[in-house]
Order: C-alpha cells, then sequence, then structure tokens
C-alpha cells in the first residue's frame, strides 16, 4: 500500500473538508450557485498561478502534459462533473427536503466505488466494500438533521443522478491521472467556473462585494484546487474506488473544524461518525492485496524511476537522472507483489 497516497487522499479530504465551514460563512453573503462558480474558477485561477509560480516552473522535472488521445477522457470528466452535475444538484435541491438532500450527497463516494468495480473493471474485496460502507455510513450520520422526507420523487433522483455524475468524473480523471495534475485542474477549473457562474446569472444571481468575493477565490484555491491536485495525484497511486473512499471523511473534517473554529457543540453524531470512518479507514491502511499478476504490453508517458516495472531501455534523448518523464514502452511482465489497482495493475482477476 503507498502510504504517500493516501496521505495525499485523506491531505485532500481534509482541505475539502475545511472549505465547508468556511463556505457556510460565505453562504449569508452570496447565492450559492454564484459561490460554486467563484470556487471553481478559485481553483483555476490559484492552481494556473501556482503552476508558473518560480518554484515549480524552474523544477528540472515535471510530469507529462496532457496529452491528444487523454484530452477526451478530460472533457468527459468536466462535462460530467462540472456541468451536468451542478445542474442536476440544482434542480434536484429545489425539489428536495434539506436533510435528504445531505444524506443523498455522501452517495458520491459509493458511486465513484460502484462505477469503478462494475463499470471501469477496477478489484476489490470485500474488505475494502465493508469499509467503505462504514465511510459512508459515517458521512451519512453527519448529515443527519431531524428526520428526512425521503419521498420518491424527482428531486432525490436528480440528486443520486447528480452524484453519478461526479462518480463518471472521478473515474474518468483517474484515467489521464498520470498526467500534470496542476493542468488537470487548471483546466477543470476554468471550465466549470464560468459555467456556473454563467448559471447564477441566468436564474438571477449577482456578484458579491470584493472582500467576499476574494475570501470565496481562496476558499476555493485551497479546498478545491489545492485538494483537487491531491486528489489527482493519489488517484494514480490508489485507483478510484480507494481514493473516494478515503475522500469521504471530508465531512469529518468539516464538522470536527466547525468544532474548533467556530464553537459548536461536540455531538455524540459526531463521536459516532468518527468511530465509524475510523473502522473504515482501519480497513483500508490494513489492506493487502497479492497475487500473481500479468502486465500486457503497453506505451505511454508520466514520471517514473527504474523500478520492476520500468526497465525500458533509454534512447540518446531521453532526459538524464531519476524521477524522469518520456515515452516509454512496457514489455509482458509476470510476477506477485502485493499492489493496488495503479496505472500498471489495470488487470482482471
Amino acid at each position: 500500500m503507498n502510504l504517500r497516497a493516501i496521505v495525499y487522499a485523506l491531505l485532500s479530504a481534509l482541505l475539502f473538508g475545511l472549505s465547508t465551514p468556511a463556505a457556510k460563512r460565505l453562504l449569508g453573503s452570496v447565492d450559492p450557485i454564484t459561490l460554486a462558480g467563484l470556487l471553481y474558477c478559485g481553483a483555476g485561477i490559484g492552481v494556473a498561478i501556482l503552476r508558473i509560480a518560480p518554484a515549480f516552473s524552474a523544477q528540472p522535472v515535471r510530469a507529462s502534459g496532457i496529452g491528444r488521445a487523454e484530452f477526451p477522457w478530460l472533457l468527459g470528466a468536466i462535462t460530467a462533473g462540472g456541468v451536468i452535475g451542478p445542474l442536476l444538484l440544482l434542480f434536484g435541491l429545489a425539489r428536495t427536503d434539506a436533510t435528504a438532500a445531505s444524506l443523498l450527497l455522501t452517495f458520491e463516494s459509493a458511486a465513484t466505488a460502484l462505477l469503478a468495480r462494475f463499470l471501469f473493471r477496477e478489484h476489490y474485496d470485500w474488505r475494502l466494500a465493508f469499509g467503505m460502507a462504514l465511510l459512508v455510513a459515517g458521512a451519512m450520520t453527519l448529515a443527519w438533521e431531524g428526520t428526512p422526507m425521503l419521498a420518491v420523487g424527482l428531486g432525490p433522483l436528480l440528486i443520486v443522478a447528480a452524484c453519478l455524475a461526479w462518480g463518471i468524473d472521478n473515474n474518468l480523471t483517474r484515467k489521464i491521472a498520470l498526467s500534470d495534475p496542476l493542468q488537470i485542474v487548471v483546466l477543470k477549473g476554468l471550465i466549470a467556473g464560468p459555467f456556473n457562474l454563467a448559471l447564477a446569472f441566468w436564474v438571477g444571481a449577482a456578484l458579491p462585494t470584493v472582500p467576499i468575493l476574494l475570501g470565496a477565490l481562496l476558499v476555493g484555491f485551497l479546498g478545491y484546487g489545492v485538494s483537487l491536485v491531491l486528489f489527482v495525484v493519489a488517484l494514480r497511486e490508489l485507483g478510484a474506488a480507494r481514493t473516494s473512499a478515503y475522500f469521504a471523511v471530508a465531512p469529518f473534517f468539516g464538522a470536527a473544524a466547525a468544532v474548533l473554529l467556530l464553537a459548536e457543540p461536540l455531538s455524540a453524531r459526531l463521536l459516532l461518525a468518527g468511530a465509524l470512518m475510523a473502522v473504515g479507514v482501519w480497513l483500508h491502511l490494513t489492506e493487502r492485496h497479492e497475487h500473481l499478476h500479468v502486465h500486457e504490453p503497453m506505451e505511454h508517458e508520466h514520471l517514473h524511476v527504474h523500478d520492476e516495472h520500468h526497465l525500458h531501455v533509454h534512447e540518446p534523448t531521453d532526459p538524464p537522472g531519476e524521477p524522469h518523464s518520456h515515452q516509454h514502452r512496457h514489455a509482458w511482465l509476470k510476477h506477485s507483489h502485493p499492489h493496488v489497482p495503479d496505472a500498471h495493475h489495470q488487470h482482471r482477476h
């Protein structure tokens, strides 16, 4: 198990979770759809500035950019997660009880895992599935407010459909996770952000005052931009199902921050959710998946070192040192070692 990738996934959840109480404070001064657009814009603009900052642009080794063959995956992810998802959520929230909507929104992690397993053929066993169930149960515990009115109707179906759209987004993003994560987030933010702002203006909303606008952009940069960069890096190492499972702890981080920073009371519900999530994370952390498997020949480009999966021959024009990035070919290989469904282990079971 790649502990660094797990840390990235949890840090991503932490930043996103902390953005929730911050966004709550902003919601009193700005329309929700406008705020969503500003958060996406903050992510895209902030990461774009970060990408050209001297500390990053001067690095001798950088991840490869998005290739032409990968743009359909990126456009699909942006369309599903940045355009269709918010639209479905907007119309669903207007027709759904608030508590029921909060509970239904916890379905995103489950949707990501189910799509990863049955549509994108990502393997996980009962231990991982039970861990995911505990993490989602913890998120639902936090979302519970009073008695939800879960009557079957168009509103709840639209929210579930929005979660499916975000699940598709996560799985499609995994397809391009070997590319530069900063570039991925810039494109996602600068396309989804203006779309949501246009949607807000369409329904009659307006931009907030300058201090609120700048605050929303800053929250978007940290809670959506930096968080998504870490999420993409975790995706390439862990796969969609496992990364989304770790990300499911974001509501707990948000609720804990509300207790610490906003002086909200420490409730039994928060403690129960924390216990459920702790067991779920433990089940994932202690996973050990090892068997004899085959690597089929493939060719691609990404940052790598010369480990047992990268024993290729170099051309004179290939960059020296490690890690480095260049087009390389993987030969047929059969071996056994502990692994997760990262970019090099997407075999059938």
